[in-house]
């Protein structure tokens, strides 16, 4: 039998030069004639417990003990119980001695008494704590007892131990034993080893060898006994040195001290069994312990009880025990949430006990499992990770970045949800820095070309909010192709007027990145017209914006005539305002996720020091107004303006992202004009003064030419403008009347109104309702009628 024994232990190691492990430091305390180490994996480095139990021949009490320590270990497995690694038994000789010890590495643990000195916990989290720990030791026992048979002998503060995620964990079984209750002529004694265990820690049956009465009892009386043992050692506070005291209940629970007093009962057969104590036991009915068994049995919960717990969680987190939040709590939600079986209510929780920890620990114990959510197809997950983006997005390395989260994340630029679509955006702010070049440039611009044509006003103002914030992460050449275009030829013109707002606040953040010749030709333009805008709030941001621009110019006047000489005005500017190094601030945020209009919501931003475009959305702009069909200009018919740079204007996308072709443009080659609503006529006259192009009149006949016709031919020096250039005005309309059956004479032109050729007809007393639709019918003296008839006949030929 003994040579079985040993042949057992040293299947699985051939002696200490073998062993796969290091030994380190010894823990102060360990159970019986056990050493207990600190120790690694030699091949990862990874942490373990190893024990250790030597003897001066092979034959010895303790070792042939430890041996069955170690066989039973080996095939006892359960949650509460120490989990086995390997093992091995060495000899060693030193002169003429020789020493034999065997050597058991399990999971990494410390001893429970030493782990209470370490939490140092108090009060009511001391008693969630130590609830929570009893609970796992009672269900083991009850596991050894009622389902294996087996008495373990020992149970006492010493046999227990503690995981790095504080879980409490039953070892010692050097004197565990089946319950031999069926043999009840035997008299022999039923537990081999009992002689390893001290005198305090018997009951009255073991001390005396009651052989007989111990086959008659239930086989959870030894360790029933052992349990109030545990109980009494764990509130004291002190080695439990003899029977005697534990009979002084004074520092034991009111509410676990029944249970307690039954576990000791004199007669065995009234002992409580240890299934009992975790089933009816109050004490044992805390928030800690229920929140544990809740995601330990997460799986056979429904979707409303898991989104119920989930929702409480964050607040619960804040009423117990800190280290079991962080070392407990949180691994259990990242592997529920990583394998599917948590809601997404979950990430809240996690990501707040996540703040708790180190930033080498949340690296570790959260960063991993977000990654992974990224992929999710479930857009409530999609939805709270990019809501709490600023708490984790910092930790990411660029690499991750750039490998693994983006493209998951730009899935949401195309989402069918506004919301999301707008959550994607603003989390740019966070990883756009990350970005490779060739990532922003390949991929990133396009998207953001495609949102600012969104359907959403507050989508398209908060991408050039985006474009201003992170102008700084491109490389010069694409912001010399991108962020003109897109402030001028589109944020400008656009009819919600944030958005125009966002452009003009934009220009000045990035005005550092102007040569004077842009300035002078393409941004003063823009903006000068809009100090006339329907909006004050846009008037105002376009008056600071000229003075800032001109300020700009003024210095560059003054620095060329110190120097002496005539630039080309090519160089960049090295000129930046106040405020222009801060962060735009989003504009709004009018898409919830309760419902609601989105165009028709908008909410001020945050004032800083660089003044970021704020929501307070006007009466008058807050709507789209659709423009007169009669004499105003359709921005939609104009064309886009002429970039002076390499490139001109936005991609060959046509709204659409088109990454699989072979096109390397980024979305702002070729501007398109917008497909807004049409703006008011009081905008409509500011987006045509933008239009206009600074030369002189052309003849009168082509001023109502067909939208249709051809382009004639245009100077070089006028490139710029005069592809999106308004017809300049003329003093005569009568060109109009082409047909003789339809003529009618138009209102005479002021030679001082610049505004004349655009400008509605005054209303006549005269004028009938069109009640009459048909073709057929002929319209009356009605001036508005009549050059509507005539703009169609114009238009037919």
């Amino acid at each position: 039998m003994l040579k079985f024994l040993k042949g057992v232990v040293a299947g699985s190691g051939a002696g200490l030069k073998d062993l796969p492990y290091n030994i380190g430091e010894p823990y102060s305390s360990a159970w019986g004639s056990w050493l207990h180490y600190r120790g690694t994996n030699k091949e990862d480095g990874s942490p373990v417990s190893i024990f250790s139990l030597s003897g001066s021949t092979a034959t010895d009490g303790h070792l042939v003990a430890g041996r069955n320590g170690v066989k039973r270990l080996r095939t006892v497995r359960h949650p509460n119980i120490l989990s086995f690694l390997h093992s091995t038994e060495a000899e060693t000789s030193d002169g003429s001695s020789s020493k034999v010890t065997i050597y058991i590495v399990t999971e990494p643990v410390m001893p429970l008494s030493e782990k209470i000195k370490e939490l140092g916990l108090e009060g009511t989290q001391r008693d969630e704590y130590y609830a929570w720990g009893l609970h796992r030791i009672a269900k083991a026992v009850s596991f050894l007892n009622n389902d294996c048979k087996l008495v373990h002998g020992n149970v006492c503060l010493e046999s227990v131990v503690v995981t790095q995620t504080l879980d409490w964990k039953l070892h010692a079984f050097d004197v565990l034993s089946e319950f031999d209750g069926s043999n009840e002529a035997s008299t022999g004694p039923m537990l081999q080893y009992q002689w390893l265990v001290g005198s305090q820690y018997k009951a009255m049956e073991l001390v005396k060898s009651d052989w007989a009465t111990i086959r008659k009892s239930p086989p959870w009386a030894i360790d029933s006994w052992g349990l109030g043992c545990l109980i009494y050692e764990l509130f004291s506070g002190t080695k439990l040195s003899k029977t005697e005291e534990l009979r002084n209940t004074a520092s034991i629970p009111k509410s676990l001290l029944p249970d307690y007093q039954r576990l000791l009962s004199s007669m065995p057969s009234r002992r409580l069994n240890s299934s009992k104590l975790v089933e009816d036991c109050e004490y044992f009915q805390n928030k800690l312990v229920d929140t544990i068994h809740f995601m330990e049995i997460l799986n056979l919960k429904d979707s409303v009880e898991k989104d119920t717990f989930f929702r409480k969680l964050p607040n619960l987190a804040e009423q117990l025990p800190r280290p079991i939040a962080q070392k407990k709590l949180i691994p259990l939600l990242a592997s529920a949430l990583e394998f599917g079986s948590a809601a997404a209510p979950a990430l809240t929780a996690l990501l707040k006990m996540g703040a708790w920890l180190s930033p080498e620990e949340f690296n570790v114990k959260i960063l991993p499992t977000i990654v992974k959510l990224f992929a999710s197809n479930d857009r409530a997950i999609r939805v709270g990770l990019l809501q709490h983006i600023d708490q984790y997005g910092e930790s990411f390395s660029a690499q991750t970045v750039d490998e693994q989260v983006y493209p998951h994340v730009a899935t949401g630029f195309s989402d069918t949800s506004a919301f999301l679509r707008e959550l994607t955006l603003k989390s740019m702010l966070v990883l756009a820095p990350k970005l490779s070049q060739r990532t922003i440039s390949g991929s990133l611009l396009k998207y953001l070309s495609k949102l600012q044509v969104d359907e959403e006003p507050a989508i398209r103002t908060n991408t050039t909010i985006l474009l201003g914030n992170i102008a700084s992460h491109l490389n010069e050449g694409t912001r010399k192709r991108v962020l003109i275009n897109a402030f001028t030829a589109r944020a400008l013109r656009d009819t919600f007027s944030p958005a125009r707002g966002a452009g003009i606040m934009a220009l000045c953040a990035t005005s550092s990145y102007y040569d004077i010749t842009e300035i002078a030709t393409r941004i003063l333009p823009n903006i000068v017209v809009l100090t006339i805008d329907p909006d004050s709030d846009v008037r105002s941001k376009a008056f600071q914006a000229v003075d800032q621009f001109l300020q700009i110019a003024k210095q560059y006047y003054e620095k060329t005539n110190a120097a002496g000489d005539t630039t080309d005005g090519s160089s960049i500017i090295g000129i930046s305002m106040p405020g222009n190094a801060s962060l735009l601030g989003w504009a709004m945020s009018s898409l919830t996720l309760k419902g609601g209009k989105p165009s028709e919501q908008a909410s001020h931003a945050p004032s800083n020091s660089s003044a970021p475009l704020t929501s307070a959305v006007s009466s008058t702009s807050s709507v789209p107004i659709q423009v007169s069909s009669g004499i105003g200009i359709d921005i939609a018919d104009q064309a886009a303006p002429v970039s002076p740079t390499s490139t001109d204007g936005w991609g060959e996308l046509e709204n659409g992202i088109h990454e699989e072709h072979e096109s390397e443009k980024d979305g702002w080659d070729d501007i398109e004009p917008l497909e807004d609503p049409k703006p008011s006529p009081a905008l409509a006259n500011i987006q045509a003064a933008q239009k206009r192009p600074v030369s002189q009149p052309k003849p009168p006949v082509t001023n109502m030419r067909p939208k249709h016709t051809p382009k004639t031919s245009k100077d070089e020096d006028d490139e710029l403008w005069g592809s999106i250039a308004a017809p300049a005005p003329t003093l005569n309309l009568r060109p109009v009347n082409i047909k003789s059956t339809k003529t009618t004479t138009a209102p005479a032109v002021d030679d001082d109104d610049p505004w004349a050729a655009i400008a509605a007809p005054p209303p006549t007393t005269r004028a009938k309702p069109l009640s009459t639709r048909g073709r057929g019918a002929k319209t009356t003296v009605s001036k508005l009628g009549a050059q509507r008839i005539n703009r169609t006949s114009s238009s037919g030929m």
